[in-house]
């Protein structure tokens, strides 16, 4: 009896492992500190930036907020989810509704609490952020360019948070932002392709139900498009060190990218497409400590 109690503990472990989607918040937590320690605070020492209190708290607020977002959105998907990912959604049923929604208030309790450690500001700030999830999770991701583009700040919101902290208010910053921002949009019209067949059963105005399959591959070609320009001023303009083979390698895996988006139909190669842009943004993540890899090695040792 105890090993089938403890296999359904660590059951319920993995479900909610699989709905709060750790391993992505995983990749943003590391994301912040790296962002923060080596772009928006490169000159003090790598010491104050991992023992700051306030960075800490901080960056824990953006974790609870996104996990309990991960929840919101499971939930009123959970109809569509079954739909597109009948595995996953299997896996994520294990825990019920009500347990999610328990989660989610406990999660969201816990961002006010550490918001509140660095101040009265953050609290405010991660109020709204917290409502603006909801808000997405319950209507507005249902709205036809307005989901995707809200989606896309929503995603990228968590590094706004370290950047005004720091007051980091150079150019480079901004057309690095810009870069993210064009994939995390390509990403979002991605998953709408991936996704039409739970999209049209529920009744969602996306980009591929309303306009078709043509036109939402023009906007990602124009996407793509516009992407070269900030990769373009960050390897001819500015100095980002070794940064530069990161960016060579996006472009070659844009050009890939829209390769296979001209021949894509079926759901299994929109979501290779979704891998190939997930692939530039998380590899953009650890290509930070080549901007200046001499000073990385003397920081870290």
């Amino acid at each position: 009896m105890a090993s089938i109690s403890n296999k359904r503990l660590l059951l319920k472990i993995l479900s909610l492992f699989s709905v709060v989607r750790g391993y992505n918040i995983l990749v943003v937590i590391i994301a912040q500190y790296m962002a923060s320690a080596f772009i928006l605070a490169h000159d003090r020492p790598l010491r104050e930036i991992l023992f700051d209190t306030n960075l800490f708290f901080l960056i824990l607020a953006s974790a609870s907020t996104i996990a309990s977002g991960y929840i919101i959105n499971n939930f009123y998907d959970s109809e569509k989810d079954l739909i597109n990912r009948p595995k996953k959604t299997m896996l994520d049923r294990v825990i019920s509704q009500r347990t999610k929604l328990s989660v989610y208030f406990m999660l969201n309790f816990a961002t006010i609490f550490f918001a509140s450690y660095v101040s009265f500001r953050a609290v405010v700030f991660f109020s709204i952020y917290i409502f603006a999830i909801w808000l997405y999770s319950y209507r507005l991701k249902r709205i036809l360019f307005v989901g995707n583009l809200v989606a896309s700040v929503l995603t990228i919101t968590p590094f706004f948070v370290v950047f005004v902290y720091y007051k980091n208010f150079e150019t480079v910053i901004f057309i690095h932002a810009m870069f993210l921002y064009l994939m995390i949009v390509m990403r979002e019209l991605v998953k709408d392709l991936e996704n039409m067949q739970g999209d049209l059963a529920q009744n969602y105005h996306t980009i591929p139900l309303v306009y078709g399959e043509k036109w939402s591959k023009f906007f990602l070609t124009c996407c793509a498009i516009l992407a070269l320009f900030p990769i373009y001023l960050l390897v001819t303009r500015f100095e980002i060190g070794q940064m530069n083979i990161y960016f060579y390698a996006s472009v070659i895996l844009l050009f890939i990218f829209l390769l296979l988006l001209y021949f894509s139909r079926a759901k299994w190669q929109y979501l290779l497409l979704h891998n190939i842009l997930k692939l530039i943004i998380v590899a953009g993540v650890f290509s930070i400590l080549l901007i200046d890899v001499n000073e990385v090695l003397n920081r870290v040792f």
